[in-house]
């Protein structure tokens, strides 16, 4: 087995490293402010970080996914709500294109969105279908010249800075989860479709979230991503790869803990010595770095299955799950070791421990990482 990376991933990783520290100190301010982070993403867009898995024909940079995983795993350290915002047009929504998208499909939303020249969202949740989609009220009835889309998402990030949605709809309310399609909108072309008002979150305040509401709006044939009914599938496809992703955000913010932790507890002194002496301390520090690395590989195994068209479900679970976990938990400790410090704005602790918490809700909670787990392991 062999760990070593290639050039070009580590290029990339390199790349992604540089430009994380060039925008660290932008994190906070846009983080108290719940402002869209444009200032972050632009430098990452330039430098190809929003299509580094996608399609190279689609504007894109053709790499694998192994690539993008480590990119995460160095953005995240300076804005987890900057490479979340990333995330949506990588892999949530331009993988999700790339997978099941017919060639005019791709021509029409890839390229600017691979390069990040525009923001897509996922529009899944709503207000009575959260980890249940079969509970899904928002519909699409087929016309002759395409469909007419009522409803509301819930939770949308980037929903009001996205110009293209990828939004799930009942097409046939008698066949249930079975009765779902997936849709491509173009917000901009789409007068019936607003947005409501920022969601006010604990973390990944940057991230902005809104609820996106559908008034019977008009949608071309083409909007159909993939076959009729089929959307259950699309999406759930999509999340897979998502998981992965986000394991690696959840990587990458565990990691920021571990260096403020540290830098913090070496320059610290306490009873006459530096807060690293103590056991209790190095203890703390010894379980981060074992659990973040445990984390990472889990991560890269998942994304390493997923290049090699190998059944990766299961491992994307056990990825998002033990990565969001160890993420929190790293930034419980970071907080602890930081005393009466880690609590206090001025010092980044606070924001990672509010950031870490999303991951552990979001692209299925880890409840629902459980069950898909356990699923698969009964299946034998």
């Amino acid at each position: 087995m062999d760990f070593t990376l290639s050039p070009e991933q580590q290029a990339v990783q390199e790349k992604a490293r540089g430009l994380a520290q060039e925008v660290k100190l932008l994190a906070a301010r846009y983080d108290r402010e719940a402002a869209f982070p444009r200032e972050i993403l632009q430098p990452w867009a330039e430098a190809g970080m929003f299509g580094l898995a996608l399609p190279r024909e689609y504007g894109g940079r053709g790499l694998n996914y192994v690539a993008y995983v480590l990119a995460q795993m160095e953005l995240a350290q300076a804005c987890p709500a900057s490479a979340l915002i990333l995330h949506l047009n990588h892999s949530l929504f331009g993988g999700t294109v790339a997978r099941f998208g017919t060639v005019d499909q791709k021509q029409a939303w890839l390229p600017r969105v691979a390069q990040g020249e525009v923001y897509a969202c996922f529009a899944l949740t709503e207000p009575e279908a959260g980890s249940d989609p079969a509970g899904m009220k928002t519909s699409a009835r087929r016309e002759a010249d395409g469909w007419v889309l009522t409803g509301q998402k819930n939770f949308v990030t980037s929903g009001s800075e996205a110009r293209f949605a990828l939004v799930a709809a009942v097409t046939d309310p008698e066949r249930g989860a079975k009765g779902i399609s997936a849709l491509v909108v173009d917000i901009s072309a789409t007068p019936e479709i607003t947005w409501g008002s920022r969601e006010d979150k604990l973390g990944l305040r940057a991230a902005v979230s809104v609820p996106l509401y559908f008034d019977q709006a008009r949608l071309p044939g083409i909007s159909l991503l993939g076959e009729a009914n089929q959307g259950l599938k699309v999406m759930l496809t999509a999340l897979d790869a998502a998981r992965v992703g986000s394991a690696a955000i959840a990587v990458g913010l565990g990691r920021a803990v571990l260096a403020e932790a540290l830098a913090y507890a070496r320059q610290r002194r306490q009873f006459g010595q530096a807060v690293t002496d103590f056991q209790a301390t190095q203890w703390k520090l010894a379980d981060m770095a074992t659990g973040l690395e445990a984390a990472a590989l889990l991560t890269l195994k998942a994304a390493w299955l997923k290049d090699q068209l190998r059944p990766y479900s299961q491992a994307a679970a056990m990825a998002k799950k033990f990565a969001t976990d160890t993420a929190m938990a790293a930034a419980t400790e970071g907080v602890q070791i930081l005393g009466g410090y880690g609590y206090l704005t001025e010092y980044p602790l606070e924001r990672y421990f509010r950031d870490a918490k999303a991951g552990q809700i979001y692209e299925g909670t880890n409840e629902i990482m459980r069950l898909i787990i356990a699923r698969e392991l009964l299946r034998g």
